[in-house]
């Protein structure tokens, strides 16, 4: 069995309901599920704001925790969230890309689209990728290049 990992989940106002169901499946299998927002329609608080928030507390933490993003498609919040050091953020749609996301690429933060999947999916998703962690072998030399790359483009 693995360690259950604490997650931290956000929103625009594009996916609240999506995020709320998907947060209490997490709590219901026993994660910790911290919520970075939005909480209401009201909030027009822009994505890449909530991105900063979720990728801002698992940088603090010490990159121990994974993050879950929601929009409409996913996109803008992957986006969002590779702007940071040490994120590797990947659109998931399917089971596949939700393993490979862990296995491959070390992502530490899914972006799904509440406009593209259902809630359903997204459930099999983040189940698929969260007991998953990076396998040394063929990747490796990818991730590596990535974290080259961000180390180069990231200045203190």
């Amino acid at each position: 069995m693995h360690e259950k990992r604490d997650l931290i989940i956000g929103c625009d106002d594009a996916a609240i309901e999506f995020k709320n169901e998907l947060k209490k499946f997490l709590a219901d299998q026993g994660y910790a599920v911290e919520d970075m927002g939005v909480a209401s329609r009201g909030d027009s608080t822009v994505y890449p704001e909530v991105a900063g928030r979720v990728c801002k507390a698992i940088i603090d933490g010490g990159y121990r925790k994974r993050g879950i993003l929601i929009c409409g498609t996913g996109i803008g919040m992957a986006m969002s969230a590779n702007k940071f050091p040490g994120i590797r953020a990947a659109q998931v749609h399917d089971v596949f890309s939700a393993e490979r996301a862990a296995l491959s690429n070390d992502a530490n933060v899914i972006t799904m689209g509440a406009r593209v999947i259902g809630v359903e999916l997204a459930k099999k998703l983040v189940m698929a990728w969260l007991p998953l962690e990076f396998a040394p072998g063929p990747s490796t030399p990818k991730v590596e290049a990535i974290k080259s790359i961000e180390k180069r483009n990231f200045r203190d």
